[in-house]
């Protein structure tokens, strides 16, 4: 396949450019070229000098991650930069990032990931976590009422948190059914959650105020891991590369954070 080809098809998929006023993250092609053909995509949700040797050691041509290396521009190519970059530049691995895009895909996305392991209803799914016109989260609700005990059970079940474990702030109602989703640093739309009236906000990692605000506001708010929260997405896009018939490979590399 054309490397532009294969691009192309993800920036359609995840609308990448209607998120490129509301991320911090340059979405698409973020390092290398779009000339010549893929036979080998490697998927990871950091770009980082691990997973770029790992993608190059496999003979991988492009490297898909959630996380890239741009955040909001670069100064100078030096130091963490350089050892990032130049191994993509010295191998021809193009690097193709989506971050925002791949929060918000109402299908392909982390929070849909999440929302399909608590078995949320899918035909009651709504967009969830506004940013500007866009979202990043999912909201819906439970097959049936359940304690938010096992709920959370459910997810320290089936995430890998690197062995931190899923942690619970139980300041709402014990049985919740509303749902809202926001994976990563999500804590930030817990006054969405608390608006559009959910009994539990499920996200990655969580910051020293929330505690009180969940008390609050009688709230409950789990913390999965931001990481862990954040593999659906990228190996929602390797199952189309498989479909595809390119070769594919998954670096897996929890942070337990």
């Amino acid at each position: 396949m054309d490397r532009s080809d294969l691009f192309a098809r993800y920036d359609e998929e995840l609308r990448t450019d209607d998120y490129a006023d509301v991320d911090a993250s340059p979405n698409g092609l973020q390092v290398g070229t779009d000339e010549g053909t893929v036979d080998h995509v490697a998927f990871a949700v950091d770009a980082a000098v691990s997973t770029i040797d790992r993608a190059v050691a496999v003979g991988a041509d492009a490297l898909v991650t959630h996380h890239g290396l741009v955040w909001g521009g670069i100064d100078r190519v030096t130091g963490r930069e350089f050892d990032r970059m130049a191994p993509l530049v010295r191998n021809d691995v193009s690097l193709y990032v989506s971050h925002l895009p791949l929060d918000g895909h109402q299908t392909l996305g982390n929070a849909a990931g999440v929302a399909d392991v608590l078995g949320l209803a899918e035909d009651g799914r709504e967009p969830f976590g506004s940013l500007g016109p866009e979202h990043i989260g999912q909201r819906g609700h439970l097959a049936e009422p359940t304690s938010v005990y096992d709920l959370t059970a459910a997810l320290d079940d089936e995430l890998d948190t690197a062995g931190r474990g899923v942690r619970l702030i139980d300041a709402g109602p014990e049985t919740v059914e509303d749902v809202a989703v926001v994976t990563g640093s999500g804590v930030d739309w817990l006054d969405e959650a608390i608006d559009v009236g959910a009994d539990v906000l499920v996200t990655g990692e969580g910051k020293q105020k929330v505690f009180h605000e969940a008390q609050e506001a009688g709230i409950n708010v789990v913390l999965a891991g931001h990481y862990a929260t954040e593999t659906f997405g990228v190996q929602a896009l390797q199952a189309q590369a498989d479909e595809w018939g390119l070769e594919t490979t998954y670096i897996d590399e929890p942070t337990g954070l």
